[in-house]
């Protein structure tokens, strides 16, 4: 048995294959803070208001949860860390 059966992410078996994408739900705050940052790469998160970034997180194609389900909490979680990205990418 080869390592790679354990693994349980998609291997691409050439290059021109495409990795399985992630679904992302609420709680994939530094995930979708890296999509928020390619996707809106000169925007300072902390200019964002909430029902913007709530849209914005839900139209993501790899966002599977229910958009009902979040709160303020959740939110400032992943506009956190879409400003961590944020910074980083200024730096």
């Amino acid at each position: 048995m080869c390592a790679r059966e354990f693994r349980h992410e998609k291997i691409p078996l050439n290059l021109g294959e495409e990795l399985m994408a992630q679904e992302f739900m609420w709680g994939d705050v530094e995930d979708i803070g890296i999509r928020l940052q390619e996707e809106h790469p000169d925007l300072d998160p902390l200019t964002v208001r909430f029902t913007d970034l709530h849209a914005w997180v839900v139209a993501l194609p790899e966002f599977k949860d229910d958009p009902k389900t979040s709160n303020e909490k959740k939110l400032e979680a992943i506009q956190m860390a879409w400003y961590e990205e944020y910074q980083d990418a200024q730096s």
